[in-house]
């Protein structure tokens, strides 16, 4: 590949005239100061505007020219020539039509130096290029003027057109007068190209690569050969910018290189089935939607029709836009109202929550202070000290606060005429005071429980007036009605309004209300007897909605009553308690599978509040015989008040059978109950009258389903120390003149399945008038 030799400058004065309006314009890259000097081959004048000397060169002249100058005598020896010798330099003619800022200079050089120094170089290329003189670039330059003048070229200064123009004067007066190399502006980017410019690059990169893969012999011959395709380049370059002013637009010729594939008729018509053929599968695919579109129009107009000319469709439509609007509705209206109802059953339950823990405090306190006082009396009695036992302020207060409240139940029992009662069997929770504002507080949380719903209209508050909505639409339209699953919704509507119902219903009360009488109970037993569907289906839907609303409604309320409020030492409580659970269980026995969660949750509360009475609420002191041998004792009086106590928890525990599992109830009254504490106040009272009559209670107290079994000839395990004991005291008693009392516990023995022991025993005493009991059995 050619490399183009090193640009070289060559310093001239510059003109004193030109000194001050002339510095600016040289350095800009269009001054006419600047242009370059014009191919060799431009020898004809630029009149014509033609190329007239351009056709006659070969076609293949182009790129650049090597041109050898003289130095003046005069000028400094250049860097990399000698002393005033010849100087070979490369005229670089491919620049933009506008860049002639060198060319002025070199033209002088060359006419002066083309006589004796280049004279070889002429000669060589004499035939092929010609070399233009002084005269021919004066007139190109005046051209080039006329048409900046004519405005057919903008100029790219266009702040110093004054200045500009008197330095073209002075430059075409005075050749000489032009700014030297030195001072001349050097571009250092480079500038736009024309399409000829990138043309001729296009050119010279293929010419480059043809002549890489040329041997090593040919580069210079090619090198040389592209030099002068260079110089007629440039040549043929100025010539079309002389005459751009006369001919600016040329034609583009067709190229004729370009080759097409053949085509013949075949080909042709091939091509035209093939387009005729896709263009009627799509005319047939239209074809088949229009169709298609015209089916469904035809079919939406006849839905239409039909629509318009049945009523029946508009009255269903209406229907169920109402019932929407309804239940939408009754949810905004519940949801408003739940907040309401939430905190009036919070302050119910804190009220019977407080009273509940007052009862069971004061029940506490009192038994730790009578017991501690009966302590220190027996110390003191122990030690034979005389002087009165020093009590303080709060424990006596205690002990006759209870002997006044005891004197009062007893007086009552008396004017009713229960004279059988045992002391400490009584719930003791009468509080006087407490009673009253106890009442009084409920009265004023019932206020406003009325005041819920006072502004809510019937058809939004009353459970019935909401199920006869429901109603009607399970009567027309019965297929949506169970399609929607109104049946799992209705509980979840009515909670908060049976919530309401609820909350001055304590199923601990014994003259509570049932679930049964309550107006809830009776508008969803109503609904469900009206069920239109078929009869034949036992796994109705609307059958399962009472079962549904008692699990989310009333056992969730049960189980708090039971685990915060209920007193298992409390009869009357216990057995109100178990009349609405049993009734609960009784519901839920059809659907076992759906509440056996919240049953298992109500009935564990129970088992738990009964394990907990047993460990705080059961005490029964042992002291010694000497101190209870008199009943009037208060040790004695003491003692049996805890034993009638613990017995009355013994037979509230027991009144769950059939509700709680058989092996829970004989672990909690027969295992933790009757052999940890019962057996042994037992034991260690004197064996007598008193002792049977307590042992009877105990077998009456048992469940008799356990006993069924007639095959039974031994007693549960849990009944073994019992039996033992019941032995024992039998033991005693035949060796005195208790034989009524011996025979009452045989039959104890034969009630509790003891046979066995019952036979060995009589037997034993030879108490043959009492086999015929055994026989009965």
């Amino acid at each position: 590949m050619a490399h183009r030799p090193k640009r070289t400058f060559r310093q001239r004065r510059a003109d004193s005239s030109d000194s001050d309006g002339a510095e600016e314009p040289s350095a800009e890259p269009g001054a006419p100061g600047e242009q370059a000097a014009p191919g060799p081959a431009e020898e004809a004048p630029p009149s014509g505007g033609g190329r007239g000397e351009v056709a006659e060169r070969p076609p293949r002249a182009r790129g650049r020219v090597w041109a050898s100058s003289r130095r003046p005598a005069g000028a400094a020896p250049r860097a990399d020539g000698g002393s005033g010798g010849p100087e070979s330099r490369m005229v670089d003619l491919s620049t933009d039509e506008e860049d002639g800022t060198h060319l002025s200079s070199e033209s002088k050089d060359d006419q002066s130096s083309s006589s004796d120094s280049s004279s070889s170089v002429e000669e060589e290329f004499s035939s092929i290029v010609s070399i233009p003189d002084a005269a021919f670039i004066q007139a190109a330059r005046r051209k080039r003027e006329l048409a900046r003048a004519q405005a057919d070229y903008i100029s790219l200064d266009v702040k110093h057109t004054s200045t500009t123009s008197g330095i073209k004067k002075n430059c075409d007066e005075d050749p000489e007068s032009e700014p030297d190399d030195h001072e001349k502006r050097i571009p250092f980017t480079p500038k736009p190209q024309t399409l000829r410019q990138r043309m001729a690059e296009e050119t010279t990169t293929r010419n480059e690569q043809t002549s890489e893969e040329s041997q090593e012999d040919e580069n210079q011959d090619i090198w040389e050969q592209q030099q002068m395709r260079k110089a007629v380049k440039i040549t043929e370059g100025r010539d079309i910018d002389l005459s751009h002013s006369s001919d600016s637009q040329t034609v583009k010729k067709f190229d004729t290189s370009i080759s097409f594939p053949p085509v013949n008729l075949e080909i042709i018509k091939k091509q035209l089935n093939t387009r005729l053929t896709l263009l009627q599968d799509t005319h047939r695919s239209h074809l088949r939607e229009y169709e298609k579109y015209m089916q469904d129009v035809k079919s939406s107009k006849s839905t239409i029709q039909n629509l318009e000319n049945s009523s029946n469709q508009a009255l269903n439509f209406k229907f169920y836009k109402s019932m929407k609007i309804y239940v939408e509705n009754l949810i905004d209206c519940l949801n408003e109202k739940i907040i309401s109802i939430q905190e009036i059953e919070s302050s119910m339950h804190a009220l019977l929550l407080k009273q509940a823990m007052t009862f069971m405090k004061r029940r506490q306190d009192e038994l730790k202070h009578e017991s501690t006082y009966l302590q220190q009396l027996s110390r003191k009695a122990e030690t034979s000290t005389n002087g009165s036992l020093a009590i303080d302020e709060e424990t006596q207060w205690i002990l006759e606060e209870i002997e006044s409240r005891r004197a009062q139940r007893r007086q009552a029992r008396v004017l009713s005429g229960n004279c059988s009662h045992q002391e400490g069997t009584s719930s003791d929770d009468e509080l006087s005071s407490d009673v009253i504002d106890l009442q009084k507080n409920q009265d004023d949380i019932l206020q406003h429980h009325k005041k819920i719903f006072e502004d809510v209209h019937d058809d939004f508050c009353n459970i019935q007036n909401i199920l006869l909505k429901f109603q009607q639409w399970r009567e027309k339209f019965p297929d949506s009605y169970y399609e929607a699953f109104i049946s799992l919704c209705i509980p979840k509507l009515l909670n908060p309004l049976i919530r309401v119902q609820l909350i001055d219903w304590n199923p601990l009360k014994f003259d509570s209300i049932g679930l049964k009488q309550m107006p809830w109970f009776t508008s969803i037993e109503e609904f469900m007897d009206n069920s239109t569907e078929d009869s034949k289906r036992e796994d109705s839907s609307d059958k399962k909605i009472l079962s549904a609303v008692i699990n989310k409604t009333v056992i969730p309320r049960l189980t708090g009553f039971v685990e915060f409020i209920w007193d298992p030492l409390s009869t009357s409580q216990t057995t109100s308690l178990i009349t609405h659970c049993r009734m609960i269980l009784e519901e839920h026995s059809t659907c076992e599978n759906e509440v056996s969660k919240s049953k298992q949750d109500l009935l564990k509360s129970i088992v738990s509040r009964m394990k907990k009475a047993i460990e705080d609420d059961v005490f029964i002191p042992l002291y010694p015989k000497s101190a209870i041998e008199n009943k009037t004792s208060p040790h004695s009086k003491f003692q049996e008040r805890q034993f009638w106590s613990g017995l009355k928890l013994f037979h509230n525990i027991l009144l769950w059978n059939g509700l709680l599992p058989d092996d829970t109830l004989r672990e909690l009254g027969l295992g933790k109950l009757l052999n940890r504490y019962l057996i042994i106040a037992l034991l260690n009272a004197t064996p007598g009258p008193d002792v049977v009559k307590k042992c009877n209670l105990v077998a009456a107290y048992l469940p008799k389903n356990w006993f069924e079994n007639s095959a039974m000839r031994t007693s549960i395990p849990q009944l073994e120390n019992f039996i033992q004991f019941l032995l024992q005291s039998a033991h005693k008693l035949s060796r005195s003149e208790f034989s009524d009392e011996v025979k009452e516990i045989i039959l104890i023995l034969v009630k509790i399945k003891a046979l066995n022991q019952a036979e060995s025993f009589i037997e034993e005493y030879h108490l043959d008038h009492l086999k015929s009991v055994i026989k009965e059995i």
